[in-house]
């Protein structure tokens, strides 16, 4: 038979599908004379981070954050972009705040571990590792790439 856990999972998994479905239809409902809304600097910015343009990314999204003081995902995306230019203290300070916002924000331990092993801070980076781990209850993709760094890392110190 199936665990509590299991069954709990699926009934989510189950009540999460039909909301999704709902929104989807009420979201395409709207008549076809509508304008397209135009990029917002969110958007915008994560385009920027993807394509290699941190510092266009980070002036974009030092807006986001300045409209919506709770944007988890906006402080993961400028510290991500401040630790590409290697300012590690910047990526530190919004790390932390994407953290104190969310503290289940995968992405946010996963490049926070990652930051930690750019300082030599292995203890760290495997600390938000074990919280991916006990966030990720089938696994995911932060914690698989942490753990790939980890293990990357720690070649390198033994090689």
């Amino acid at each position: 038979m199936f665990s509590k856990r299991t069954i709990v999972v699926l009934a989510i998994l189950l009540t999460g599908g039909m909301i999704a479905a709902s929104t989807a239809f009420a979201a395409g409902s709207g008549s076809s004379s509508q304008r397209p809304a135009r990029k917002s600097d969110y958007t915008k910015a994560v385009a920027a981070v993807k394509a290699g343009n941190f510092s266009t990314a980070i002036a974009l999204m030092e807006k986001v954050v300045a409209r919506d003081s709770r944007h988890a995902d906006g402080y993961n995306y400028l510290a991500f972009s401040h630790r590409k230019l290697g300012h590690f203290d910047l990526a530190m300070k919004y790390y932390r705040k994407a953290l104190a916002i969310d503290a289940k924000h995968k992405g946010a331990h996963e490049y926070i571990g990652e930051l930690y092993l750019q300082l030599g801070n292995l203890a760290k980076a495997k600390a938000h590792l074990a919280r991916l781990d006990s966030i990720c209850w089938f696994g995911c993709e932060a914690y698989d790439d942490l753990k790939a760094a980890i293990k990357r890392h720690e070649a390198k110190k033994g090689g």
